[in-house]
């Protein structure tokens, strides 16, 4: 029997009609919202599609015992999740335990098995639950008071609770074992713990996050990414573009009009004022790694492209900005691989990262003469090189004191010093136009030094020029790509950076 074209108009208006009311009710990221138990006062859930940022109003008795009372702005998701946002309470409250945070349920009924990262009104911080449905709610009480991070995580049975005073590290607590299905209810919750009253909270850079298979294989196996946009002063973030492509390393343009950012090997536009993505014309060179950097007037754009004349091996090359003819080639082929990472502010210098001599060592390269000059020598891993903006100094990440730590020296390579020494392994120091700060990225305690690996929680931290105490801008979850080259505003304001999600 032949269907009519009248029936697949139909089901088309069907479709659309059905899709733009699930649109409607999404709430940012969340699909709906609503009150969970018996709230005497009715709870409402807003976003703001300018600054990224949800405000949620709640009542409710408590949320202890075998029930619970709150306003709830929720999704879906099965497996492994991070979740993680910056929440604050609106006003003094009238209540001490009044709560917000993240609450992970089997279901929406008033007794569901659950898991709640929260804050109080005294500051009181814990992770609580109910392991039966209908059961008494229990508690780990964090060493943490008044965060404004606020971080769940989910791994198998495992439910892991971090949490800071925003530019801290985490303190973190961890319920070893909770059975809670495969596919639950995740979201943002505020409970007055007073049925006559209505608290609220904001919540800012608000994350859902699918963490990558345990046993992916790195360089073959990509998460999707968001490119992001932090504003330094405030600390709020903005995601301008998702992909479920890797991109890596975005360049922000001396004129602060657009940002250039690497993808399968490939060169990208993405126009700021109109959002507009285009290919940047790199010719031959389209095997390039995430080491792309603007010379600091933005008039070059040099590139380490796998030079597949020379068995793929990774060299330098450097281009007009705008990509309008063939790249040229500035290291020798046959040398050994080369990195690139930063310009002398005069353009007449590439800094690079060498493989020579089976050893990683930082050198520069004379543009007109080809002639390259060592300027360390050990037998641990020194990387990320880039040039202050006067010229006068090298910055660069090295393993020669155990762990990956910043360093400076002359731009001779005299003088070497040493500037953070935490526990952190910190890479690819970046210097703010302006010469006030040094943003970098901190990996995890627990890594390999030498590495620099995908999709691990990560900070981004910066520093007074002249050094001193780092502090927290960021909480992410990336790595590799997320922010290896300069990408700092013209105005020092802002950094540009990508995360990763599956």
């Amino acid at each position: 029997m032949k269907t009519s074209k009248l029936y697949y108009i139909l089901l088309s208006c069907l479709i659309v009609a059905i899709n733009s009311t699930n649109a409607q009710n999404q709430i940012g990221i969340f699909d709906r919202n609503g009150d969970i138990g018996e709230c005497r006062l009715q709870g409402f859930s807003e976003y703001s599609e300018e600054n990224q940022t949800y405000k949620i109003s709640g009542s409710g008795t408590n949320m202890w015992f075998g029930k619970d009372d709150f306003q709830y702005l929720w999704t879906t998701i099965q497996g492994d999740f991070i979740l993680r946002a910056e929440v604050r309470f609106i006003g003094e409250g009238v209540d001490p335990h009044r709560k917000a945070g993240w609450i992970v349920k089997n279901s929406l009924d008033t007794n569901s098995q659950h898991v709640n990262a929260s804050t109080h009104g005294d500051g009181l911080t814990t992770l609580q639950y109910r392991k039966e449905t209908g059961g008494d709610t229990d508690e780990v009480i964090s060493g943490d008071t008044y965060p404004d991070v606020i971080q769940l995580e989910r791994s198998g049975n495992k439910f892991i609770m971090s949490t800071a005073k925003f530019g801290e590290e985490f303190t973190i607590v961890e319920l070893p074992k909770l059975e809670l299905d495969n596919s639950v209810y995740i979201g943002l919750y505020v409970c007055s713990h007073n049925p006559d009253v209505l608290e609220s909270a904001e919540f800012r850079n608000v994350r859902i996050i699918r963490p990558v298979d345990p046993n992916y294989t790195p360089y073959r196996d990509y998460l999707a990414s968001n490119l992001e946009i932090l504003d330094i002063g405030s600390g709020n973030r903005e995601i301008i573009y998702k992909s479920a492509h890797s991109i890596q390393a975005p360049n922000w343009t001396p004129d602060g009009k657009r940002l250039i950012y690497n993808s399968k090997g490939h060169l990208y536009n993405y126009e700021l004022s109109t959002n507009f993505i285009s290919p940047l014309n790199t010719g031959f060179a389209v095997n390039n790694n995430n080491d792309h950097v603007l010379t600091f007037d933005g008039t070059l754009l040099g590139i380490s492209n796998h030079n597949q004349d020379d068995g793929g091996t990774s060299a330098l090359y450097y281009m007009p900005a705008q990509g309008d003819s063939l790249p040229t080639m500035v290291t020798k082929p046959g040398v050994g691989a080369s990195y690139l990472h930063g310009w002398s502010p005069d353009n007449k210098k590439m800094v690079f990262t060498g493989n020579r001599n089976n050893a990683y060592d930082i050198y520069t390269i004379d543009l007109d003469s080809g002639k390259e000059q060592q300027l360390t020598n050990k037998n641990t891993l020194d990387d990320g090189p880039e040039y202050s903006p006067d010229g006068e100094y090298i910055f660069f990440n090295s393993t020669r004191t155990g762990k990956m730590k910043l360093w400076r020296m002359k731009a001779n390579g005299e003088d070497k010093t040493q500037l953070t020494f935490d526990e952190y392994n910190d890479w690819f120091p970046h210097i703010s136009p302006d010469k006030k700060w040094i943003a970098f990225i901190s990996f995890p305690k627990d890594i390999d030094p030498s590495d620099h690996p995908f999709y691990k929680h990560c900070l981004l931290r910066i520093m007074p020029y002249e050094g001193g105490k780092p502090k927290v801008i960021a909480y992410i979850y990336g790595g590799q790509g997320s922010i290896n080259v300069p990408s700092w505003s013209p105005d020092s304001t802002k950094i540009a950076f990508v995360t990763n999600t599956n």
